[in-house]
């Protein structure tokens, strides 16, 4: 394989843009695509046990237990290659910070609006949760919206942006929620949804990473410190991070900053310009990366097996999974090249927020309009799937249309 370098010059100078690796786009777009399944087939009765997240008092996992670690994996795979652009746009490192804390803000308050949608108390609001939380997801879309330039209003972006940034903040202002002691409460940050949980652990993976990622030796040393601590808090050696919240202590118990991290060693394998001239060894290290981390997974397995707990196996067995498919994928995808059969999923990938937002929205929306024969009808067995099928493939009907439309939310 050869590396592709684009060079654009402007004003004397050349400015060389790393080459895109494909497959990691394509990996992101199939794991939203997982997601958007399994998120819809877990309210279908009368399934097979694997076909459901494994409980809080279960030693095992799933392949639906995969799907949040597979997105704390890409995080880590892409916060190399987003880091290194963006220092070659702007090399300032407190801009960079500015922009790290942005986008862990956003994730954040993305997350807890859906997290709290349901919570809203029609009678002190005076509107539902579910438009609430559309003219919330709506105002957000405004605000994150990648708007393309017009030389007529260039100043068009702007005012959306400031429009949307604005009603972001008066639907916060005026949520109100009713307590099981019957109060009058404000956002609930106990659960801030799978997006909060991610901008988390994004930003205890970027305190580690920004300031040492000269250094290649040091993201598995990251990476091993991470896992013991995963260890030593799953064997409860150590207590604080078990009662410490998140927004206090990011690392949790080191179990999803662990997988972030891991994503960025594979990244350094696959993604470099030294890297994609070598792809053999490049996955030949992975191979053993990804067996170790099986290996030591299943040496863990008296510390329990789950994701609702965090444990050290599930951790490890989705890192292994995750490198091993996205070995494949890199083979397939930028090695030999074989793309076209992605095309439908690949969109999802790259217009990753947009279509993760997509079947909440659907869902208000649904309420609102009271759309209810999706939701009682076809509810089990097989006629469920299929139907979970049907609305998968309609909701990555919708990415690519908005994608090939320009509508792309980014932070």
């Amino acid at each position: 394989m050869t590396t592709i370098l684009a060079t654009s010059s402007t004003a004397g100078t050349s400015v060389v843009t790393a080459p895109r690796v494909v497959s990691i786009d394509i990996f992101r777009g199939l794991t939203m695509a997982v997601m958007i399944f399994v998120n819809q087939l877990s309210g279908v009765q009368g399934l097979p046990w694997w076909t459901y997240h494994a409980h809080a008092q279960q030693d095992l996992m799933t392949y639906v237990d995969m799907v949040f670690p597979f997105f704390l994996f890409i995080v880590g795979m892409s916060m190399p290659l987003s880091v290194e652009q963006r220092l070659k746009r702007n090399p300032s490192i407190p801009a960079l910070w500015g922009h790290v804390l942005l986008r862990v803000l956003g994730l954040l308050a993305l997350g807890l609006i859906l997290a709290n949608a349901e919570a809203c108390d029609p009678a002190q609001m005076h509107i539902s949760g579910a438009l609430w939380a559309v003219l919330a997801l709506l105002s957000a879309g405004l605000y994150l919206n990648v708007y393309p330039k017009l030389e007529a209003f260039p100043a068009y972006s702007l005012w959306l942006r400031t429009v949307g940034l604005i009603g972001v903040f008066i639907l916060l202002a005026i949520f109100r929620r009713a307590t099981p002691g019957g109060h009058s409460a404000w956002i609930d940050f106990s659960y801030p949804e799978i997006l909060g949980l991610i901008a988390l652990s994004y930003f205890a993976a970027s305190v580690l990473y920004i300031p040492t990622r000269r250094w290649n030796w040091m993201q598995p040393v990251w990476f091993v410190l991470l896992v013991l601590l995963n260890v030593l808090a799953a064997a409860k050696m150590l207590q604080f991070p078990n009662h410490v919240s998140l927004y206090v202590w990011p690392f949790g118990n080191g179990a999803m900053v662990s997988i972030i991290f891991a994503g960025i060693i594979t990244s350094s394998l696959f993604a470099g310009e030294k890297a994609s001239r070598r792809p053999r060894p490049a996955m030949a290290i992975a191979g053993c990366f990804a067996i170790l981390s099986l290996a030591i997974g299943a040496v863990l397995t008296p510390l329990g097996i789950s994701k609702i707990r965090a444990t050290p196996t599930w951790s490890l067995y989705s890192i292994g999974a995750a490198v091993i498919i996205f070995g494949l994928l890199f083979w397939a995808c930028d090695v030999q090249r074989w793309t076209k059969w992605a095309f439908f999923v690949r969109p999802a990938g790259e217009n990753t927020l947009t279509t993760y937002l997509l079947p909440d929205l659907w869902y208000f929306l649904s309420i609102c309009f009271g759309l209810t024969f999706i939701d009682t009808h076809f509810v089990a067995g097989w006629p469920a799937v299929v139907k979970t099928f049907v609305f998968t493939f309609l909701i990555l009907a919708v990415s690519w249309v908005l994608t090939k439309s320009k509508v792309r939310l980014q932070f």
